[in-house]
């Protein structure tokens, strides 16, 4: 039975993985687009998940989110993505108020529904918790009751989310810890299996 609802948040395709820049703008923007679809895409697939808010500015994307069974909203916190994440907390409290809130990053073009399925039933029931990246120093997802969501991303976000009591989920997870900023984050996501959308834009690229 369905128990999350994951936030996502998605940041302008046209202003997404900065540090992508040594590719061409066009490809840039494209695997930025295919890399929050193909997150979204293995989160409605995940048992434990029972709904997807994304959070967007970009309204042209919020329809491609909403056409593969996203629930979309505007981001109403400028520049603040923990600010927008307990704002969108709330709002899915609002909507569905037996589920509980994850937020999730939405660059995980690997991500496999069971890896969520994995970390999200294996936390204590009641207890914020998170897991760290692949180079665990950053964190691909929190969670925690409504009342208690205070996500801490950003730089060294594992050890601020450890510093505030977060329980650290444990295991592999190796496609759930893949997120991608670099050409060698994507290498190494490629070498899990990506999803399909974003399968389709590296297929067209050089990544030896």
């Amino acid at each position: 039975m369905p128990t999350y609802v994951v936030l996502l948040p998605v940041k302008p395709p046209a202003r997404g993985k900065s540090r992508l820049s040594s590719l061409p703008d066009a490809v840039r923007r494209r695997l930025a687009e295919a890399f929050a679809l193909d997150t979204a895409a293995a989160c409605l697939a995940a048992e434990t998940v029972g709904a997807v808010l994304a959070v967007t500015d970009d309204a042209g994307f919020s329809t491609e989110l909403t056409s593969i069974g996203c629930v979309a909203i505007p981001d109403g916190v400028v520049d603040d993505l923990n600010g927008t994440l307990v704002q969108a907390a709330a709002e899915a409290s609002r909507r569905w108020p037996g589920l509980v809130p994850v937020a999730l990053t939405g660059d995980l073009p690997a991500l496999r529904p069971d890896d969520l399925d994995t970390a999200l039933r294996s936390v204590p029931a009641g207890r914020p918790a998170y897991v760290s990246d692949a180079d665990g120093v950053g964190t691909t997802l929190y969670t925690a009751a409504v009342e208690d969501f205070a996500p801490r991303f950003g730089d060294g976000s594992r050890e601020a989310h450890d510093l505030a009591g977060a329980w650290p989920v444990p295991g592999p997870l190796a496609t759930l810890r893949r997120d991608v900023d670099a050409l060698d984050d994507l290498r190494a996501a490629a070498m899990l299996g990506l999803g399909a959308r974003t399968a389709a834009v590296v297929a067209e690229l050089d990544l030896s």
